[in-house]
């Protein structure tokens, strides 16, 4: 036996209303992923801080050589670290408010959809554009972030270089005087 006419309408409305909604949803299930590891990055930043701090503190009570270079280095270090915090930070916000207007986009759909409004139809369209604006902004705010960090990484090799040479520098003049290598390396 057919389906009476309204079961048919809505039947359709109700896989419309799905089928619309299923891009908006992707969308979203894309920026908590994005939230979940630019959460997990400036974790990192916090830890590389903490470490950053305990070797101030170590130069500071003595127990490090070349403390003035070391230092030189750890304010260079401390202030890339401040930055790639607010990198992250912003980026953070965008993938927030891309992750908002993807949900309003969703919620637009299916009140034109359950009321057939033809005079809204741009607002989905408009709330995911939008969306997608933000989200191009976060990613771009994380690539810019990333590559800040590389810089990060170079000046840490740049310096455990330093320490590497100044250690074979050490111990062949103390080899060739009788001393040993420098100490606190």
């Amino acid at each position: 036996m057919p389906l009476p006419d309204h079961e048919i309408l809505e039947t359709l409305s109700s896989a419309k209303l799905l089928t619309s909604m299923i891009t908006p949803a992707v969308l979203i299930s894309a920026c908590g992923t994005l939230i979940f590891s630019t959460s997990a990055r400036l974790a990192r930043i916090f830890d590389r801080v903490q470490m950053l701090k305990g070797e101030v503190e170590a130069v500071l009570e003595g127990k490090l050589a070349f403390p003035e270079e070391r230092m030189k280095m750890l304010k260079v270090q401390t202030r890339k670290q401040r930055v790639r915090a607010w990198l992250i930070q912003k980026a953070m916000a965008a993938l927030y408010t891309a992750t908002v207007l993807y949900v309003a986009s969703s919620l637009a759909i299916a009140l034109n959809v359950a009321y057939g409004s033809t005079e809204t139809a741009w607002l989905p369209s408009g709330l995911a554009l939008l969306g997608g604006l933000f989200l191009l902004v976060a990613s771009v705010l994380l690539l810019y972030e990333s590559r800040y960090n590389l810089r990060f990484i170079e000046r840490h090799i740049d310096f455990i270089a330093f320490l590497e040479d100044s250690y074979e520098k050490g111990k062949k003049e103390g080899v060739a005087a009788g001393r040993p290598g420098p100490a606190g390396l």
